[in-house]
């Protein structure tokens, strides 16, 4: 299985940017930003949501909303403010706002087919 990583910029609520290299996690549910970027653009804790570990360990994390922009578009998203040691997530929620889906086989990022029905 392979990994794919993906150049955004994060954006804070006063036009504070930050460049953020991102794992894209098909596994994930939201974005997680680490500390120094979510510190960096003026994020601040909107809820508290608890999220369960691959090995089934229950965390509680703050999560709030920012703007993100990647090369195929960019779109505001909820984003888990990361604690010391976590690294850039880019999760399924967010990809689903920008209309993107990761492909297994290629491991790239693809435009998802929008349905209306």
């Amino acid at each position: 299985m392979g990994v794919t990583s993906i150049e955004g910029i994060a954006v804070g609520p006063t036009g504070s940017q930050a460049e953020v290299r991102f794992l894209v996690d098909s596994g994930a549910t939201y974005t997680l930003l680490p500390e120094n970027v979510w510190t960096a653009i003026g994020l601040v804790p909107k809820r508290r949501v608890s999220f369960v570990l691959a090995d089934g360990t229950t965390v509680e994390r703050d999560v709030s909303e920012c703007l993100l922009k990647l090369p195929q578009g960019e779109g505001h998203s909820p984003v888990i403010l990361g604690q010391p040691g976590d690294e850039a997530l880019l999760g399924v929620v967010t990809l689903e706002i920008l209309g993107l889906i990761l492909n297994p086989f290629t491991r790239e990022l693809q435009p998802m087919r929008m349905l209306l029905v």
